[in-house]
């Protein structure tokens, strides 16, 4: 799933302890994530045995050693998988745009299976870690920048990318005192509605990041911004889902793409501010919601289709110069 965000409130919420106006709100679920919440007899199953094993770890490691088995068990997968090494390669090659050494082969495919590894075991044993301790494991960069575009009280729209973990980021914003929504593929993966369904029934009061599907007509888009949520999708897409959707033709790592504007569009009629922002993993399992600027202050904007053209191409820059600082973020292997 890919996160959104937005606040509770037009205040700024501090980090500390939630208050109990956020706690016992809960953020309805959308008829669409209703009907395919369940999970399968053998998934089930499956999940909560290595759902169990990871919690033993856990007690008896704390977080920081299971941090590291984590990216051991990633190391070892590293060494096995060579098909998938194989793909990262390629990906690779083309995100540089040149062929890479084999030290930086090694490093950034080394480093993305052990990222990749974490980012699942967290999620998975995130309902094991005490609330105060998994709110101080994500960290912010520009966030007065994020906090003023909530404070006007019209929704904001953060464009985000493939690259990170946004689903992560899905539960970690609730715990700061955000309501957040986002926007994911129809063909949702089994572990998010397994991690689901056990923070619905261990912290009914939680607030839940509500999901909008990709596909889905864009009625649920307006309402969220218009109730005060700050929506997040990624634009960064590979295929055209709908030859009717409006895109803008992009360049980015050497090929012409065609990124949707229909996001876009939707926050300036909504008169929402729109903000590009990364998830960039940490060490030990910390998290930092990086806010890169605003790409359109709807207050500002003169004429629409120029403001929409000038931000999906001031994104797809950001979205390449990022994804090269950090190769190891490449996702869809």
């Amino acid at each position: 799933m890919v996160a959104g965000l937005a606040k509770h409130t037009a205040k700024r919420v501090k980090t500390a302890p939630m208050s109990e106006a956020i706690v016992n709100q809960t953020i309805a679920r959308t008829p669409a994530e209703d009907a395919d919440s369940g999970v399968g007899a053998w998934e089930h199953v499956s999940f909560s045995i290595v759902h169990a094993f990871a919690a033993g770890l856990l007690t008896i490691l704390r977080l920081r050693g299971l941090y590291h088995v984590a990216r051991g068990f990633g190391t070892i997968e590293w060494l096995v998988n060579y098909k998938r090494r194989r793909r990262f390669a390629a990906a690779l090659e083309a995100v540089l745009g040149r062929r890479p050494t084999g030290y930086e082969r090694r490093r950034h495919t080394r480093e993305y299976f052990c990222q990749n590894r974490c980012d699942r075991l967290f999620y998975l044993i995130f309902d094991r870690i005490p609330r105060d301790q998994a709110a101080g494991l994500l960290t912010f960069h520009n966030r007065e920048l994020f906090d003023e575009a909530v404070a006007r009280g019209r929704g904001v729209y953060t464009t985000l990318a493939h690259h990170g973990a946004q689903h992560i980021l899905g539960l970690l914003m609730p715990l700061h005192g955000y309501k957040v929504a986002g926007v994911r593929d129809r063909r949702e993966g089994a572990l998010r509605r397994f991690v689901q369904s056990r923070l619905d029934r261990l912290y009914p009061g939680l607030g839940r990041a509500r999901v909008l599907f990709a596909d889905a007509f864009p009625r649920e888009t307006y309402r969220c911004l218009q109730e005060g949520y700050a929506l997040g999708s990624a634009l960064d897409i590979s295929r055209v889902r709908d030859a009717n959707q409006k895109h803008e033709e992009v360049e980015i790592f050497g090929q012409r793409r065609f990124f949707p504007t229909g996001p876009i569009r939707i926050a300036l009629h909504c008169r929402s501010p729109v903000l590009q922002a990364f998830v960039l993993p940490e060490p030990g399992f910390r998290y930092r919601f990086d806010v890169v600027g605003i790409l359109i202050d709807p207050d500002a904007v003169e004429e629409e289709a120029a403001a929409v053209r000038q931000a999906i191409h001031t994104y797809a820059k950001n979205v390449e110069a990022q994804t090269r600082a950090r190769p190891s973020l490449i996702s869809r292997v």
